[in-house]
């Protein structure tokens, strides 16, 4: 076994959040399979390890599984939407921990322009006037402690408005509970009535203050900012490399879910099954 000498590693605590949620492995299934030759604990490792240091793939230490049976396990359990069923069961259960409801009703949505490398094509990319970036354009959903929702990643140039569009429609069949969402000016306009006709959500924005000079700490906007920088303390995300939009969201989200479950092996509860690595 695999001697875990990385701050990405997973701890036992760790794992025996993670573990249950992973799908069942082919060979236990009743249509059958090969057995996989890999633990699962070494592929989540090695997933944590890219995302948290930004080494390329064909740049994974040697002591992790091959790159490319790494690659393909993120992706299929990308495609197969088993990165966001873990992260919305972390999400409820430290709702449930704090003694909220494991349902959030009101989210806070913003989004983060990120230059892209060269492996990303130009039809996935585009320019931010406004920020002056060159890349594409992260639309992330949290609820009202932060915690991650839904995100999305598309070009640079498509404005918040269009993308609110697509991600407040997902939101609504997802997670039908919503009533209210809080964003930033640059979703005013016809967008809050199209939400409240069409979605049966009330947007509300929270502009910055005409006199406030510097940074200034907005109300509730604060806490999906305080999320994107979250997101930035992995080397991964700091840059965007990936060729498809769908595995730069995977890439935030495996970065949330670490944050999630180092979270929830501090508290009480779980602090005693915690074990050494």
């Amino acid at each position: 076994m695999r001697r875990r000498r990385y701050p990405s590693d997973t701890a036992v605590a760790e794992w025996a959040l993670l573990e249950p949620l992973l799908p069942i492995p082919a060979c236990q299934t009743k249509t059958g399979g090969h057995p996989e030759k890999w633990p699962r604990r070494e592929i989540v490792d090695a997933i944590r390890y890219i995302v948290d240091n930004g080494a390329k793939w064909r740049a994974l230490s040697a002591d992790f599984p091959p790159w490319e049976t790494v690659y393909g396990f993120l992706a299929r359990w990308n495609r197969a939407g088993v990165v966001a069923w873990i992260r919305d069961q972390l999400r409820r259960r430290i709702r449930t921990n704090l003694g909220r409801c494991p349902y959030p009703v009101t989210l806070i949505v913003d989004s983060q322009s990120v230059k892209a490398a060269d492996t990303v094509s130009k039809a996935t990319r585009g320019y931010d006037a406004g920020k002056k970036i060159n890349g594409r354009k992260r639309h992330i959903a949290v609820d009202t402690k932060g915690l991650p929702v839904m995100i999305t990643v598309t070009r640079a140039d498509m404005t918040d408005r269009d993308a609110a569009r697509e991600m407040l429609f997902r939101l609504r069949l997802t997670h039908p509970q919503i009533t209210q969402i809080w964003a930033d000016s640059a979703y005013a306009g016809q967008l809050v009535d199209w939400a409240e006709h069409r979605l049966h959500l009330t947007l509300r924005t929270v502009s910055r203050p005409k006199d406030a000079k510097g940074f200034v700490i907005l109300p509730r906007r604060w806490k999906v900012e305080r999320t994107l920088g979250w997101i930035m303390h992995a080397r991964r995300n700091v840059r965007d490399y990936e060729r498809l939009p769908q595995h730069s969201e995977a890439h935030l989200t495996w970065s949330l879910i670490t944050l999630m479950t180092r979270r929830l092996t501090r508290t009480p509860a779980t602090q005693k099954a915690a074990g050494r690595r």
